[in-house]
């Protein structure tokens, strides 16, 4: 290269007078001072930013523990745990030195690209259920599969379009107590049927017109299926052969029925420990309760902006003390009330912060009082953690019996004091849960 470059420059100088060959040759001298330079610099700066551990994002720099409700000193009843996207890029060392082509990708050097392989993240989530060994199961509208995502592993497995099963609007999602998969597909019109093994082994279609959200009866074994269409909630055998066994509600088509025990678009349900339903009669704004037999018990909510009204409310789920949880489509946030409808606590508002929703869909709770709630515009699963009423009382009793500053110089503190302090009532909230007994 030397002896190109020099007779590169003797051929720009020649038949050129001695000064002006001089300046000639400075000046590719300065050009090629300049790209060495440049050289240098550039790999310099590779060796750096190989070196430089990768940069967190703000939303790894939070500190999650104190996301809470309601808000200290008041004892927590809610606590933000973890939220899930999608699956996670993580970057493999490279067994060779990067090429050129991945530093023009921005893969530094020591990572392998990632375009090895299609990554799948969440886009419009919707119904949400957990299985027996604690796994989330997702049905995501716009991906057109499930996700299966462990939290405690951060493995993530998928039910996928064409391979598992056929998905064309895939929304709700319910398991009962042998992890057996229910998976309602709103435009095939049929609920389709896994087994453990997450094999397809059934399908479920009998008067069906939409059906929505899902839940079941483990100890009746009965399916609840919201049918959308139809303005009504469909009670099917949760074993072979699926039989429909009964209907809730009066079919309409203009969607306009208000009375008792009736529907307007109803988009979700729930199941407690004694067999009671509870559906999200969503177009009427309201929460309805039937028993097991499908008798209307009682109604409560309507429509309005302030705490305790609804403005389309969808997800809902009962926790292990009774208290009803209701994601709201519109409000974004998530309310919980007693079963006679008195509100209790809630959490939420718009925005893509931990315990923030946009466009809340489905919300489901486990049996280690994990609260699960699913958004559809940000692609998001957030993880919460229900504090239960004997909890919340054990850490009330703690704060009575420990001394406050003043004990170091011999002054007991105040149990009524304490417990003051431990539920005093966050601004703008209601106070802690408080614990119903259903009648």
């Amino acid at each position: 290269m030397r002896d190109t470059l020099t007779k590169r420059i003797s051929s720009d100088c020649a038949g050129l007078s001695p000064v002006v060959a001089r300046a000639s040759r400075a000046r590719w001298v300065c050009a090629i001072l300049v790209l060495i330079v440049g050289v240098v610099s550039v790999q310099a700066k590779d060796k750096k930013k190989a070196a430089e551990p990768p940069k967190k994002n703000l939303l790894e720099m939070l500190d999650y523990s104190r996301i809470v409700w309601p808000n200290p000193p008041a004892i927590a009843r809610i606590k933000f745990l973890n939220q899930f996207y999608g699956e996670k890029r993580e970057a493999q060392a490279a067994t060779k030195k990067s090429a050129w082509m991945d530093r023009l990708s921005g893969v530094a050097t020591g990572q392998t690209s990632q375009s090895e392989k299609q990554f799948f993240q969440l886009v419009r989530p919707y119904g949400v259920g957990v299985d027996t060994k604690g796994r989330v199961y997702i049905a995501d509208e716009k991906v057109l599969a499930v996700f299966i995502w462990n939290p405690e592993t951060g493995q993530v497995e998928m039910l996928k379009n064409g391979q598992q099963a056929r998905f064309r609007l895939i929304t709700g999602i319910t398991l009962d107590d042998a992890d057996q998969l229910f998976v309602s597909d709103s435009e095939l019109r049929h609920v389709v049927v896994f087994d453990k093994e997450h094999k397809a082994v059934a399908s479920i279609s009998q008067g069906m017109s939409s059906p929505a959200g899902m839940a079941v009866d483990n100890e009746n074994r009965f399916l609840y299926v919201c049918d959308t269409d139809l303005d009504q909630v469909l009670v099917y055998d949760a074993d072979p052969p699926y039989k429909l066994l009964r209907k809730i509600g009066h079919p309409s088509k203009n969607h306009e029925l208000t009375t008792p025990g009736d529907f307007s678009r109803p988009t979700n349900v729930a199941v407690d420990a004694d067999g009671n339903l509870y559906v999200t009669d969503t177009f009427n704004n309201r929460v309805e309760i039937f028993d097991a037999d499908g008798n209307f018990i009682s109604t409560f909510g309507k429509a309005g902006d302030g705490p305790g009204y609804f403005a389309r409310p969808k997800g809902i789920a009962i926790d292990a003390d009774g208290h009803i949880w209701v994601a709201d489509a519109v409000q974004n946030r998530v309310q919980v009330f007693t079963r006679e409808g008195q509100l209790l606590i809630w959490m939420g508002g718009s925005g893509l912060l931990p315990g923030q929703f946009n466009t809340a869909a489905g919300i489901t709770i486990d049996k280690k009082n994990r609260v699960f709630t699913t958004e559809q515009y940000p692609g998001r699963l957030q993880m919460f953690r229900y504090v239960t009423d004997d909890e919340a009382k054990a850490e009330a009793d703690q704060l009575e019996a420990k001394p406050n500053k003043k004990a170091s110089v011999g002054h007991a503190s105040s149990p009524a004091a304490a417990r003051e302090a431990a539920q005093a009532k966050p601004v703008g909230q209601p106070t802690s849960v408080a614990k119903e007994t259903p009648k």
